[in-house]
This record gives C-alpha cells, sequence and structure tokens, in this order.
C-alpha cells in the first residue's frame, strides 16, 4: 500500500518531503497527512505525532485525539533557592506593621512559582475551548533569619480563558492561538501593602517549527478610585506583553518583553536531568518583576530547577 503511495505520488508530481518537520509546517489536515503518507513511502523513518509537532497544539491540548476536558501544567512550575537583586526594594515596608524593628531584606532569597489550567469545555474539534487558569509566585526571604524568614511577597492570579484555534497560515508561520482572558491579580495583603489589579487580555500566539511568540495586549478593567492601591500602575506595567520562545533538543529559551517603564524576562531551561527536574536561569530586568515592586526597577538573577517551560 505504501509503495502504490509513493508510485502515486511520484505520478502527480509530488517530491517526497526531506523530513518530518516539513509536513509538520502543513496547517491542512488532509494535506499534512498526505505529506506524511509520502514519507513513509520514500522509505524514511516514521514521524512524529503531530501534536508533538506543534508547540501550542501540545501545550493547549487542540488537537482532536486530545481530551475534551484537561488539566495540565501552564506557566513554568519552579523553584530558584537562590535569587539575587542588585536593588533591595524596603520602600513599601517601611513603617508597616508587617516589617521587623531592626531588620533588614536580604539581597538573595528563594522565589518559586506553581501554574496550572484546565480546559473545562470544548467544541468536538477541540478548536474552541473554556479555561480556568491559576498562578502563584512567591518571594521568600529564606535565609533572612534576623527578620524571621518572612515571605516578602505572594501573588495571586487566577484567569479564565477563551480560546480558539484559528488554524491560519502565511509561509509557514501557523496562527495557532487566539483569545481573550478575564485575569485578576493580588498580593492578598493588608493596607499600605495591597496591591491589585483585574485586567481584560488578548491572546494570540504564532508558531514556526520550534519558534513561538505570544503577543498579549491588555486592558485594565477600572476600579473605584478611593479603593485602588496602585492607580498607577499601567504606567510602569503598560499595556502588553510579547514573550518569544524557542525550543531546540529539549533546551528551551523565553524571552518576554513588556511596555509601560519596560522590563525583560530571560529564561532558559535545560533537558530533563534527574525524573521530571530540568536546570532552571531566570534573569529579569526592569519594573514589576512582582506587584509590590510594581514600580520599582531592579535586576535580578535567579538558578534552580523547574518541572516544566512555557510551551
Amino acid at each position: 500500500m505504501l509503495l502504490g503511495t509513493g508510485v502515486l505520488a511520484g505520478a502527480l508530481g509530488y517530491p517526497a518531503p526531506a523530513s518530518a518537520e516539513d509536513c509538520a509546517t502543513i496547517v491542512a489536515d488532509a494535506e499534512r497527512l498526505a505529506c506524511y503518507d509520502r514519507l513513509a513511502a520514500a522509505g524514511k523513518a516514521p514521524p512524529p505525532s503531530p501534536d508533538r509537532a506543534s508547540l501550542f497544539g501540545e501545550a493547549w491540548a487542540l488537537d482532536l485525539d486530545s481530551a475534551r476536558i484537561d488539566l495540565s501544567l501552564y506557566q513554568p512550575n519552579y523553584i530558584l533557592p537562590v535569587r539575587y537583586t542588585d536593588k533591595v526594594n524596603t520602600a513599601p515596608f517601611a513603617g508597616s506593621a508587617s516589617a521587623t524593628p531592626g531588620a533588614t531584606l536580604d539581597d538573595i532569597e528563594a522565589k518559586f512559582q506553581l501554574s496550572f489550567k484546565a480546559r473545562v469545555g470544548s467544541a468536538f474539534d477541540r478548536r474552541l475551548g473554556i479555561w480556568l487558569a491559576y498562578t502563584q509566585q512567591s518571594s521568600w526571604q529564606v535565609y533572612n533569619g534576623e527578620a524571621s524568614r518572612p515571605f516578602r511577597e505572594t501573588n495571586y492570579m487566577p484567569e479564565a480563558l477563551l480560546i480558539v484555534d484559528p488554524k491560519v497560515e502565511w509561509g509557514g508561520l501557523r496562527w495557532r492561538i487566539a483569545g481573550v482572558s478575564i485575569t485578576h491579580q493580588s498580593n492578598g495583603r493588608a493596607e499600605p501593602l495591597s496591591r491589585s489589579w483585574n485586567r481584560v487580555i488578548g491572546q494570540f500566539g504564532f508558531e514556526h517549527g520550534n519558534f513561538a511568540a505570544m503577543l498579549r495586549p491588555w486592558a485594565r478593567i477600572k476600579e473605584d478610585p478611593t479603593k485602588d492601591d496602585n492607580p498607577d500602575i499601567t504606567k510602569y506595567l503598560g499595556h502588553g506583553d510579547l514573550t518569544l520562545f524557542y525550543k531546540q533538543s529539549e533546551h528551551s529559551f523565553n524571552l518576554m518583553l513588556r511596555g509601560g517603564k519596560g522590563a525583560a524576562q530571560l529564561s532558559w531551561t535545560s533537558p530533563r536531568w534527574l525524573g521530571p527536574l530540568r536546570g532552571y536561569v531566570q534573569v529579569f530586568s526592569g519594573y514589576g518583576e512582582s506587584l509590590i515592586d510594581y514600580n520599582w526597577r531592579q535586576t535580578t538573577v535567579g538558578a534552580g530547577v523547574a518541572l516544566n517551560d512555557l510551551l
């Protein structure tokens, strides 16, 4: 049967594809499967699953054979036992009841993040999904015995997302994510340390082979000015961000660029080296590494381990 397919493909003038990666760039399902048939007919190695050929397709369970109800990791789940800042932010804690008299904040602390998402409903072809997500990020002064090793900051971010797969291609660039989310982020603290905001965030994801980009413009949902903890937050954190992702030989590189007064975060995730754990390095520079630091500029470097990368 495969021999017949190969002869027919040659008779019709279709060249055998060079590799499975060539087939993976084809958006139309029928054409992509036909490409894999020609690859097999040419006697080359069996192609990988189309699910794994798409970074967004795998991360967001966009393929037809994925489960309608899905629970998976979302943002990177990591722990950085050592995270250094070049400029400690003590300003929010001055005069606060949370501050320990005579204590100072260390420039080295631990940082970790937990994040997962669940698809609670989807169309039969999986091209439309309703998701709920939760991300929690904490900065822990674990080495600061003078201040009783407090959690300096914890941010909580629940989200509701509507995600659609447009399945559009321009010259090999595939548009796989179009969506919108309602996102709340807060640190759950009382005044004067309380910080929070609510946003409507657009989600636009594109990929080409091992490269992916996610553009997220957002609009802040207005609050009562008398209850707004941080009325100038968009001045510092802007109205959107752009994340660029590249994966090669199980190494992942992730660059986030944010507007406002500016911020950038670069991370590297290694191949698995201890069970599911990967090495993880994160560098941040700019405003808003956490909500308590939204109007504080600093450069931080952290190293540790992660369970997953972004895609």
